[in-house]
Formats: structure tokens, C-alpha cells, sequence
């Protein structure tokens, strides 16, 4: 406790008219700030009277004691109205006996302070944020990118994501069982990475559809119309047997449904994102213009305003209104504007559209292009399908019948139906085989069709991505045509025909089907590439091709 050598006394014809909370004071805690602005506020001529100061004698004859905060301050009773009592003051700086314009900034002083040490805090909190978000994801692309390059030098076919994802599930449950606390905060520490990746999945996709132009040259357009029939027709039929089965297994099994595990969202786009992309589209547009090769080649030198137009695009996609969405997909938007940026490049620049969106994909390592950096990042979708299943262990482990039932089926029938009606229709053994993995997410449909040889991996990006384009706009109204009221049931069967897409737009006005729509969504992927990594599955398909 600090005493402080002062108190103010105040004549009777100023006791009357103290405030309230002065009147028969006793042992209280309060902020010295308070009681001076309330002094200054109420009575401002109090601090005209130098000789209200008593003498050391007397103060040390004051009592009770008054605690601000840690500073005891002392005050004593007026023998005329003992009722009555007024504070001491404590000397400060900030409090000049006598000059009421120094007094009167007391308050702004303070909220002065407290606006900068709030400023200070909320901007540490979102530096370490950033600091977060750019270890946890970059532990996850590290990971990734060193699984391929030893899967490449050992020759293995088989998805490197896929087995790191394995791997990171069985650690996560070994601790669990062991340190479940360990395993609580390896899922804490990596949730901000698995937020980005989730809020910007859509992205990875697009730039199969952004050089669709490039990649549907060489095919005929009858073969074209014999794709667009396969994935309509496949979609409908792929989804009413993952629906169906998970129905007659739900019957059979008769498991109560239970609440999931709460699915972290991440944050809305921002204005600050809109013009700051915007910004960095402007500049580097004007540069490549300027300087075509300023950053060594046209690819690098195209990557900034290439990559910004395709982000700019999906986040105005996501902001549309609800009823346009279902016509004009966030996808499309974002599509769509990157190839405008392309075209208008191509034009101003004298050389057309084509050698732009070359630049846009070039699948050179040592010189990539915007294309190149998003599809980066879809070997850690796969390995973050490892913490979603992990999350929903419980919902997994109770409804197991269900979904391994629906999605192995499911995954089966897609596969070999594909190759089988691309045969009936006369569809080029290469295409069909291209578009084999329709159903599964464009990370793993990519590995699975590189087990294959003479394929189109463009292709393949583009069909899976149009597969789930069809599903986000008509999964919903085809489930309640087909008497899915299940929610399972509508889970398993979306993201088995219709993988990522399809899932975001069911699950935006079904969230209770989300949970399944991920569990599926992962499974699905998992299983086919598993299925497709056996040599005689896949001489069985190209058997089914012809």
C-alpha cells in the first residue's frame, strides 16, 4: 500500500453537494482516475482552494483508509456532519491544484493509453496468427513435397499424399490412445492450416477449367457431346446407388444417429482482401505488359496478375447472392476470370490467348505458373483428409456399415461403368480411361489416372471438376426427387458422385449431412485410389475399355 501525503478539505457550504457515492464512505477499491474526474466533473471549484491542504499532523490523525488499486489514500470525518466524508486526493502529474484545463485531460489520457495498449495487443495477436498459419501449413507442404520426391526416387506407384495421410491418421490415433493430450494439441496446432486449406479448396480446382480451351483442342466434338452424356448420366446414376445402399444398410444395421464433432468454419473474405488483390492484379498487369520477362521468363513474370484474377474471381463468386450461385458457380466466376485476364493480356500484349494460358499451367517445376502454385497445394487436401477423419473417429467407427458399404460400392460402380458406357458409345479408349476417376476429388483423380498410360490429366481435372459442378447445382432437388430424407443417406450419396463440390453446396443448407459428406468425400478418393493401385484392377478396366 502506497500513503499519499495530501487530502483535500472542503468547505460546509460544498458538502451538500458531493455526489452520492462520497456520502458515508467507507473501505472501498476503486481507480484514482475515477475519483479525480468525478471530483473535476461535479466540483471543478474545490481545486481553487490552495489552503484546503491540512498539515502532516492532522493527515496522520486520518481514518478509515480508502484503497484505489493498491494506493491506500485517507480521509476524515468533519465533526459537523459525520455523515459526510470526502476522499484525499493522490498527487500526480496529471493533477495540478489550481488549473483546471491540465485536470480536464485526465480522462483523455487515459483512454489514450488504453486505446494504444489494446492497438498493441490486437496487433501482436494477428502477427502471431500469420506466424501460426505459415508454420502449420508449411509443415504440411513440406511433407508433402518430400513424400513425392522419395516416391518418385524409389519408383513407387502409388499416391504419396495418400500414404502420408495414412501415416499422420495412424499417429494421431496411436496418441490418442496413449496421450490423448499430445494428439489434442497436434490438432490444435495444424486447425489454422486446415481453415485455409478448406476455405480455399475451390481454388485448387480451377486450373483445369481455366485451359480447358487448350485441353478439349485435340477432342473431336462428337467425342466432346459422348463426355458431357457420361458425366450427367454417371453422376445421376453413381448418386442413386451410394443413396440407395446406404438406405438398405441403414435398415438392416439400425444405428441411432448422434451429433458430430463440430466443424471448424473458416472466416468470410474481407474488404482489406478484395483491394488488396485487386492492387497486386494492377501492378503486375501493368509490369508484365511493360516487361514480359521482367522475372526471368513469361510464366513467373505472368504468375502475380494471373494469380490474383483467379483469386479475385472466386472471392466475388462467393459473394454473389444464393439464387445466382446455382447458375453461375463461384468456380465458373473464378474461371472465367482468369481466362479474361489471359485474353485481355493476350491482346494488349500482341500475343493472343494461347501462349498466356500456356503460362498459366506449364507443369515445369523450375518454371511455374499460376496454375502450378494452386495445384501445389492438392497434395495437402489429401493430407488433411488425415485430421478430418481423425475428428469424426467416433461418427466413423458407429456408422461404419453404412459408409464403407455406400462409398466401396459406389467407387466400384462409378469406375467400371464409366469404362463400360464409354465402350458402348464409342468413346476413344484414351478418353475413357482419362475420365475413369470422375467421382473422385482432382487430387487423387490426377494420381490415379498417372498409373494409366496415354492419358489426359487436363482432361481428367476438367471432367472431375465439371462432374462436381453438375452436383452443386442439382444434388439437392435430385435427393428429395429420389426420397433421400436421410441424412446420411444424402451425405454418402453427394460426395460419392459429386466429391468437394458437391459437398460445399449440400452442406451450406444441410449442415447435419455435412459430417458424412466428409467422411464420404475422403473415403472415396482413399478407396479408389487404393482400388485403381492394384495392377490387376487396373488391367481389368482397360479389359472393360476395350
Amino acid at each position: 500500500m502506497v500513503s499519499f501525503p495530501c487530502c483535500i478539505q472542503t468547505p460546509d457550504s460544498l458538502t451538500p453537494s458531493l455526489p452520492p457515492h462520497f456520502l458515508s464512505m467507507s473501505t472501498f477499491s476503486a481507480k484514482p482516475t475515477n475519483v479525480i474526474t468525478s471530483l473535476h466533473n461535479h466540483h471543478k471549484s474545490i481545486f481553487s482552494f490552495p489552503t484546503c491542504l491540512p498539515s502532516l499532523s492532522k493527515l496522520q490523525k486520518a481514518s478509515p483508509v480508502v484503497a484505489f488499486n493498491g494506493a491506500r489514500l485517507q480521509h476524515k470525518r468533519r465533526r459537523t456532519n459525520p455523515q459526510t466524508t470526502l476522499p484525499t486526493l493522490p498527487t500526480s502529474t496529471f493533477l495540478q491544484m489550481g488549473s483546471q484545463e491540465t485536470s480536464s485531460e485526465t480522462p483523455f489520457l487515459v483512454k489514450s493509453t488504453g486505446s494504444e495498449s489494446a492497438s498493441t495487443s490486437s496487433a501482436s495477436q494477428t502477427v502471431v496468427g500469420v506466424l501460426h498459419l505459415v508454420v502449420s501449413l508449411g509443415i504440411i507442404l513440406a511433407m508433402d513435397n518430400f513424400l513425392k520426391k522419395a516416391f518418385v526416387a524409389a519408383s513407387i506407384k502409388f499416391p504419396s499424399a495418400l500414404f502420408g495421410m495414412f501415416c499422420i491418421f495412424s499417429v494421431l490415433v496411436i496418441l490418442d490412445s496413449t496421450v490423448p493430450a499430445v494428439a489434442t494439441s497436434l490438432m490444435n496446432f495444424f486447425e489454422p492450416a486446415l481453415l485455409f486449406i478448406q476455405r480455399w479448396l475451390p481454388l485448387f480446382y480451377v486450373p483445369s477449367l481455366v485451359v480447358l480451351p487448350l485441353s478439349v483442342k485435340s477432342i473431336p466434338a462428337a467425342s466432346g457431346i459422348k463426355i458431357c452424356f457420361i458425366i450427367v448420366g454417371g453422376w445421376l446414376v453413381t448418386l442413386a446407388v451410394a443413396g440407395y445402399t446406404a438406405i438398405a444398410v441403414r435398415r438392416m444395421v439400425k444405428t441411432e444417429m448422434t451429433d458430430a464433432e463440430p466443424m471448424g468454419k473458416p472466416s468470410p473474405f474481407s474488404n482489406v482482401e478484395v483491394w488488396s488483390w485487386s492492387g497486386i492484379f494492377l501492378i503486375s498487369f501493368v509490369g508484365a505488359l511493360l516487361s514480359p520477362t521482367a522475372l526471368g521468363t513469361s510464366a513467373r513474370t505472368c504468375l502475380p496478375f494471373l494469380l490474383s484474377s483467379t483469386v479475385l474471381g472466386y472471392i466475388v463468386g462467393s459473394g454473389l447472392p444464393s439464387d445466382v450461385k446455382k447458375v453461375f458457380h463461384p468456380i465458373i466466376c473464378c474461371a472465367l476470370s482468369a481466362d479474361l485476364a489471359a485474353f485481355a493480356f493476350g491482346y494488349f500484349s500482341k500475343s493472343g490467348l494461347d501462349p498466356v494460358l500456356g503460362s498459366y499451367l506449364t507443369k515445369v517445376s523450375s518454371n511455374p505458373g499460376a496454375g502450378d502454385v494452386l495445384m501445389g497445394f492438392l497434395g495437402s487436401v489429401i493430407l488433411s483428409f488425415a485430421f478430418s477423419m481423425f475428428k469424426q473417429r467416433k461418427l466413423v467407427k458407429r456408422h461404419a456399415a453404412e459408409i464403407f458399404t455406400s462409398v466401396i460400392l459406389s467407387t466400384i460402380f462409378s469406375l467400371y461403368s464409366t469404362a463400360l458406357v464409354g465402350r458402348l458409345v464409342g468413346l476413344e479408349p484414351g478418353l475413357t480411361v482419362s475420365i475413369l476417376p470422375r467421382c473422385i476429388t482432382v487430387a487423387l483423380a490426377l494420381s490415379i489416372v498417372s498409373l494409366f498410360e496415354g492419358t489426359n490429366p487436363s482432361l481428367t481435372a476438367a471432367v472431375v471438376v465439371v462432374t462436381g459442378l453438375v452436383g452443386a447445382n442439382f444434388v439437392q432437388a435430385t435427393l428429395d426427387k429420389l426420397q433421400f430424407r436421410d441424412p446420411i443417406a444424402r451425405g454418402i450419396a453427394t460426395a460419392s458422385s459429386a466429391h468437394g463440390l458437391g459437398t460445399a453446396a449440400l452442406s451450406a443448407k444441410e449442415p447435419e449431412a455435412l459430417p458424412f459428406c466428409a467422411i464420404a468425400y475422403a473415403l472415396n478418393g482413399i478407396f479408389g485410389s487404393l482400388l485403381c493401385s492394384i495392377p490387376a484392377v487396373r488391367q481389368s478396366l482397360l479389359a472393360v475399355v476395350g
